[in-house]
């Protein structure tokens, strides 16, 4: 959970991806994971963004980096209505000013994926108004209908993981993680256009 010298992966769908078209990358269940064992600790990184996930491939090394805002404050010492963080990748509660724990940083991880995989933010806006009523009202497109090739699994991982009540998303980095290696150890992939048709 350091600084590494790596590279971010780009959320741009044509380069390479954290979760490329054709299969998942066997690193990504890393990055929940890494949050998995943050947040017992009672860190709380608030600002989970492409920007601060880094790959070393020589190393096949996988870290969340930029924990400044956490190390500023915590879940705990937060006061409501203080709002820290990237407002695009933002949790509705973070938005909201309101406590926040982990599950706020899985719905930024969740955030952050769909960018990578579909080239665009699942939330948008022409004003920060009409962005903070986007994330909390307005539901995401369904990933695969920007990206036909993902596997079919994936739907429920990021819609899971971008649900507006916290209630209902991964609980825990770990519960997001294993969703993953289960997805990705079933097989399922996207259908034929045949089947699609």
């Amino acid at each position: 959970l350091d600084s590494p010298k790596g590279r971010t992966p780009p959320p741009s769908p044509n380069q390479p991806t954290l979760l490329p078209p054709k299969g998942p990358s066997p690193f990504v269940d890393r990055v929940p994971d890494a949050l998995g064992y943050a947040h017992p600790m009672v860190f709380v990184h608030r600002d989970i963004k492409p920007a601060n996930i880094m790959y070393e491939p020589q190393s096949d090394t996988v870290k969340v980096t930029d924990f400044g805002i956490a190390r500023i404050t915590d879940s705990s010492k937060t006061k409501t209505g203080m709002v820290l963080g990237t407002p695009s990748y933002m949790s509705p509660e973070q938005l909201a000013g309101r406590r926040i724990d982990g599950r706020s940083d899985l719905f930024s991880l969740g955030v952050t994926l769909y960018q990578m995989l579909a080239g665009r933010l699942p939330f948008e806006g022409e004003s920060m108004t009409q962005l903070m009523f986007a994330i909390a009202n307005t539901p995401h497109a369904p990933i695969r209908t920007l990206n036909a090739a993902l596997p079919a699994w994936i739907d429920a991982v990021v819609d899971r993981a971008l649900a507006k009540d916290f209630e209902k998303r991964f609980q825990t980095g770990t519960e997001f993680a294993e969703a993953i290696r289960r997805g990705r150890a079933s097989g399922a992939t996207a259908p034929s256009a045949d089947a699609r048709a």
